[in-house]
């Protein structure tokens, strides 16, 4: 399953030049933690959260003798009080492409300990928003959709098999496959392929086959 097929699309957003007030009342409005930040062509030039809002206070609140040893410090990179979504925001955010499998959003959201991750599209422009509830929705699909799955779209449309040869069985997300299949690669396909399925935690598989098509005969000889 891809990123497309569970994100959120109507996703609220802020621009870079907004005041800092309003992107605070969109999320309160909400209830969401962050915002993605966009361009006028939509693009994601940033995100906004509430981590960066506590930072931005955190500034506000050192003292006008602090703010001058900082000017002392750093020269001419004064500390400056955020006003807009651009002075706090958080630059080049982690994203995620639609066509990624969510798979590989859990791993990134894992990796660098994030809650959502904005969707774009190849040329960067937001297309949606993924969260771990989403990521959680999928992996708790149930049996009976999964069972669905195997037989519609790796039986019949990726291996052309016939259903009525294998017997499919889900419970908790562990698929079973019992049955006879054509060819010993078409065992190894079905039960690789069920493995990929989102929601499916594990596959046992006790298939037969009729031949076992991985054996190559002998190279012939080479005639010099």
């Amino acid at each position: 399953m891809k990123v497309i097929d569970v994100m959120t699309k109507d996703v609220i957003t802020v621009a870079p030049e907004a005041p800092l007030k309003e992107a605070a009342r969109q999320m309160i409005s909400a209830g969401i933690s962050g915002l993605p930040v966009v361009d006028d062509d939509g693009r994601v030039v940033g995100i906004i959260t509430e981590a960066d809002f506590v930072e931005a206070e955190a500034d506000r609140s050192w003292g006008r003798e602090r703010r001058r040893l900082l000017d002392a410090v750093f020269g001419e990179k004064k500390a400056k009080e955020a006003q807009t979504v651009e002075d706090a925001m958080s630059r080049n955010p982690l994203v995620v492409d639609h066509d990624s499998q969510i798979t590989e959003a859990a791993r990134k959201m894992t990796d660098h300990n994030v809650k959502r991750l904005p969707v774009v599209s190849p040329d960067g422009t937001l297309e949606g928003i993924i969260s771990r509830a989403d990521i959680m929705m999928a992996f708790a699909r149930p049996d009976e959709t999964i069972a669905a799955e195997v037989e519609k779209d790796v039986i019949r449309r990726v291996l052309m098999l016939d259903p009525a040869d294998i017997d499919i069985d889900v419970t908790d997300g562990i698929v079973r496959l019992s049955g006879e299949v054509p060819n010993r690669s078409d065992a190894r396909l079905l039960e690789e392929l069920t493995g990929r399925l989102e929601g499916v935690t594990r596959v046992e598989a006790d298939l037969n086959w009729v031949a076992d098509d991985t054996k190559h005969p002998e190279s012939p000889s080479v005639w010099r």
